[in-house]
């Protein structure tokens, strides 16, 4: 049962942080912007990852497509991660790292619902896939 509701709230986070960050990007705010500029991504990079968070978090939703939203998820924090120690930095226009913070959230709660799929993906998911 524990297990269970773990499984919920880290659907429900990730989902919750990937969605609540789409005003930023698909507005045009000032921090979004000078990311995706600062990574040389700016501005067709912020609208692709945006609808690509979009689409992870509505797969995170629904139960049967959890464990899609959960590996899209794990790529794109991933990525968001990589920027941040490589390009970015910890620390984005003075936000004591909250970005940063927020795609590790979502990396470990994506990776959470990707682990606990994993029986899927290998009985179901993997044999489609090798069939092709």
């Amino acid at each position: 049962m524990l297990r269970k509701i773990a499984y919920i709230i880290a659907r429900l986070a990730a989902a919750f942080i990937m969605a609540q960050t789409l005003y930023f990007k698909f507005s045009g705010s000032p921090e979004s912007m000078y990311i995706f500029k600062t990574v040389g991504m700016e501005p067709w990079g912020r609208w692709l990852i945006g609808v690509l968070e979009l689409i992870g978090a509505i797969l995170l939703i629904i139960p049967k497509t959890a464990w899609v939203g959960g590996v899209l998820a794990v790529g794109l924090m991933i990525g968001a991660i990589g920027m941040h120690l490589t390009i970015l930095g910890i620390e984005v226009m003075g936000d004591k790292g909250q970005l940063f913070y927020y795609a590790l959230i979502v990396f470990l709660c994506g990776l959470y619902v990707v682990f606990n799929n994993m029986d899927k993906i290998r009985n179901e998911v993997l044999p489609k896939i090798l069939k092709k």
